[in-house]
């Protein structure tokens, strides 16, 4: 296993303080670096090998200044500051709305306040779009609660329909997945009751054809300067439910014209930090821009075992260290989420036989013989005793 970084004193480096699961533990543990997370009770990542201490929280948006208050007094207990680490809006958002508070305890890479705000509300995504001419679908506005279901809308059909920001409501409604694909204006006529009662501003947007396997990713680390130091290309191979689902399954790719938009698109944006660029690709070959999401994501697990560890970068950067090596990511290289990647194995009509070897050939997933407790207990813990089950690193702090 890679070694990590030593300052002068060969004292270890700063702790790396996760705000994720193992898909951003995992990383940072395979460059040889100690983690402290930020999860909830019971947690696969709490039972890490790379895990050393652990903040437990049931819910960020749920008192989040308090849960700021427990990481201050964590970080107050620490040697040296940590390296934060977000991987959802969620975290996202507290990180940077607390920035001038949390960066008195912790190190961090993040995009302008400003920025962050604009990418990660579509509506405001939209007018950014329109401002600085990105190549997005054309999108509009549409308020189920406050306004009745329009006679027409300025689009052409198919479209999706998806919230404004990610929100449980959302998620939990049934059906619904990460967008909806409305066929014409009648069919939006008719959905609009159940838009109106999730209670949450929508935006309405031209669909380019083809399945989720057409969507395709950039990932990138611009450090300080705006210098790229690291990056990738990867793709979709399934979702669950296949269409507008979540990913199960991913695969590093080397597509030229994927890195040359995103490379361009970080430019424009004036981008600081990491960033994953969704596009979709039309039938003409063409990218539409999705959406652009300013943090850390499961895509730097595989990025990683493909060579190009984003979050390795960031921390050598920000403790003045050595940056690792970096070459071109592996193309090929795959990650799967594997129980729900055999749901949408199963929908897509892939066997259990021809299913097994592909998945075991997986160089990202949950099993990992070098670390095999957070999947091992994440599968026993309902046979285990309470405080097994929630478990975790002596001295973990919580969040209340």
């Amino acid at each position: 296993m890679p070694t990590g970084h030593a300052n002068a004193a060969n004292i270890p480096p700063a702790l790396a303080c996760v705000m994720g699961d193992m898909d951003m533990v995992r990383p940072l543990g395979l460059a040889g670096l100690r983690c402290a997370v930020v999860t909830h009770p019971g947690a696969p990542a709490l039972h890490s090998r790379f895990t050393r201490d652990a903040i437990l929280w049931d819910d960020p948006a749920r008192n989040p200044d308090g849960l700021v208050e427990v990481m201050m007094a964590f970080a107050r207990g620490q040697p040296e500051k940590p390296v934060l680490y977000f991987q959802d809006d969620t975290q996202l958002l507290l990180v940077s709305r607390n920035r001038a508070r949390l960066a008195e305890g912790f190190r961090f890479a993040i995009a302008d306040a400003e920025l962050v705000e604009d990418l990660v509300d579509k509506g405001r995504f939209q007018a950014l779009a329109e401002r600085l001419n990105l190549p997005v679908p054309a999108t509009r506005r549409l308020h189920p609660t406050r306004e009745a279901a329009p006679d027409r809308v300025d689009l052409r059909f198919p479209v999706i329909v998806k919230p404004l920001t990610r929100r449980r409501v959302w998620d939990e409604a049934d059906g619904f997945a990460k967008a909806i694909q409305v066929n014409s204006a009648e069919e939006l006529r008719v959905l609009w009751p159940r838009l109106a009662a999730v209670g949450l501003d929508l935006l309405v947007q031209e669909m380019i054809p083809g399945p989720e396997t057409r969507i395709e990713s950039y990932h990138v680390y611009a450090d300080e300067r705006g210098g790229v130091a690291g990056e990738f290309t990867g793709a979709k191979i399934r979702t669950h439910p296949l269409a507008y689902g979540h990913s199960t399954a991913l695969t590093i790719t080397d597509a030229p014209d994927v890195a040359a938009l995103g490379r361009s698109l970080t430019e424009r944006l004036g981008l600081r930090g990491v960033a994953k660029f969704d596009f979709k690709r039309a039938p003409d070959g063409s990218l539409h821009l999705l959406e652009v999401n300013p943090r850390f994501n499961l895509w730097h697990h595989l990025g990683a075992v493909a060579g190009v560890n984003l979050p390795a970068l960031v921390h050598a950067d920000l403790l003045g260290l050595p940056r690792p090596a970096v070459g071109r990511a592996r193309a090929g290289a795959r990650w799967c989420h594997i129980t729900k990647d055999r749901l949408a194995a199963k929908e897509s009509g892939l066997s259990m036989a021809a299913w097994l070897p592909w998945v075991l050939g997986c160089e990202a997933k949950a099993i990992a013989l070098d670390d095999p407790m957070p999947f091992l207990h994440n599968q026993l813990a309902r046979f285990l005793p309470s405080r097994a089950r929630h478990g975790a690193p002596d001295g973990a702090m919580t969040a209340q």
